[in-house]
C-alpha cells in the first residue's frame, strides 16, 4: 500500500522505515527538511509540502498524522482537507484526546473523508520490536488498512486491533498511558527503597536482572529499568524532574467523570507534578506551621 506520513519525529520516522521495510510506499513530509532527508535515506519518498506529498498518491489516498496533540492536529487537518477527496483516509496516530478525535471524525466525514484513530505504543523501540496499536474508526476502513497495521505490529496476528468506533482507539491508549504512570511509579518507589537500604550494599541492576526472569513483576518496563541501571547505576546527571504529556491527566479526569476510583493513577500523576517544584511553597508552609504550633525547628535554605 502507499501512504503519506506527516510528522517525522523519532516515532514517525521509525514507523516510516518499518513500513518501507515491509514493502509499502511511503512519502514523508515534515516542516523540517532534514527530517525528510533522513527518511528518504531509509528508502521513503519525500515532499516539501503537504500538497506535493498528497499529490504523489493515487486515490484513495492515505495520510497518517504523527504530529503533537491539540491545535497542531487541527491545523494539519485544516491544511489537508482542500487536498483530499471523497473516500480518502486520515489516520491520527498521535496521542490526541479522544473527544477531539470524535469531533474531527464527524467534521471530515461530512466532507466524505474517512478518519481512523490509532493509539500507538512502542516508542523508540517500535522499529525493531513493532508497535502496539489500539484502533478506532469504521470497521470496513480499518479492515482495508489491515496490511499497514500488520506491518507495523509486532506480528500480523497480534499487537493490534480495532477496539471500537471513532475515538475508541485514542480512549484506550489514554487509559493505557494512565496505567503506565502507575507501573512506572511503583518501580521507582520500590527501587528507591532498595537504594536507601545502604547497610546491604544492594546492586540494583542485579536485583532488576533477577526480577526479569520468573518474577510476577517482570515486564518490559522492568527490562528498561535494568538497562537504565546498567548504564548509570547512581542515575548521575539526571534531574528529579518528570514531565507528563497529558494522557495521565485525561485518564484521571475521565475516572472522575465516570465515578471510577483510580487512586494509583491519580497519585502517580500528582507525583509527577510534585517533581517539578524545586522550591515547594507547600513544603515551606508545612515547615512554618510545625514551627508555629509546636516550636519545631525550621531548616534554613542555603544560597
Amino acid at each position: 500500500m502507499e501512504l503519506v506520513m506527516v510528522g517525522l519525529g523519532k516515532m514517525g520516522a521509525n514507523m516510516t522505515e518499518r513500513l518501507v521495510r515491509g514493502g509499502h510506499r511511503v512519502v514523508g513530509f515534515d516542516r523540517d527538511a532534514a527530517a525528510v532527508a533522513r527518511v528518504t535515506q531509509a528508502g521513503a519518498g519525500g515532499a516539501d509540502s503537504l500538497a506535493a506529498a498528497v499529490g504523489q498518491l493515487s486515490h484513495p489516498r492515505i495520510v497518517w498524522l504523527m504530529v503533537p496533540s491539540g491545535p497542531p492536529v487541527d491545523a494539519t487537518i485544516d491544511a489537508l482537507m482542500p487536498l483530499l477527496e471523497h473516500d480518502d483516509i486520515l489516520i491520527d496516530g498521535g496521542n490526541s484526546n479522544y473527544k477531539d478525535t470524535m469531533r474531527r471524525a464527524d467534521a471530515v466525514a461530512a466532507k466524505g473523508v474517512r478518519m481512523v484513530d490509532v493509539g500507538t505504543s512502542g516508542g523508540i523501540w517500535g522499529l525493531a520490536e513493532g508497535y502496539s496499536m489500539m484502533i478506532g474508526g469504521p470497521g470496513d476502513t480499518v479492515e482495508w488498512l489491515r496490511p499497514i497495521f500488520e506491518t507495523l505490529a509486532p506480528a500480523a496476528s497480534h499487537g493490534w486491533g480495532r477496539v471500537g468506533p471513532s475515538g475508541a482507539g485514542h480512549f484506550v491508549k489514554m487509559v493505557h498511558n494512565g496505567i503506565e504512570y502507575g507501573l512506572m511509579q511503583a518501580y521507582a518507589e520500590g527501587f528507591a527503597i532498595l537504594q536507601h537500604k545502604t547497610e546491604f550494599g544492594l546492586d540494583l541492576h542485579q536485583v532488576a536482572e533477577i526480577w526479569r526472569s520468573g518474577s510476577v513483576v517482570r515486564s518490559w518496563l522492568l527490562d528498561l529499568v535494568s538497562a537504565a541501571l546498567a548504564d548509570n547505576p547512581r542515575l548521575d546527571g539526571i534531574a528529579p524532574y518528570v514531565v507528563d504529556s497529558g494522557e495521565g491527566r485525561w485518564t484521571v479526569a475521565e475516572a472522575i467523570d465516570l465515578d471510577v476510583p483510580a487512586p494509583v493513577i491519580t497519585q502517580s500523576l500528582i507525583e509527577r507534578l510534585r517533581s517539578r517544584d524545586a522550591d515547594s511553597f507547600t513544603d515551606k508552609l508545612l515547615a512554618a506551621l510545625r514551627h508555629q504550633f509546636g516550636g519545631h525547628a525550621i531548616t534554613p535554605t542555603h544560597s
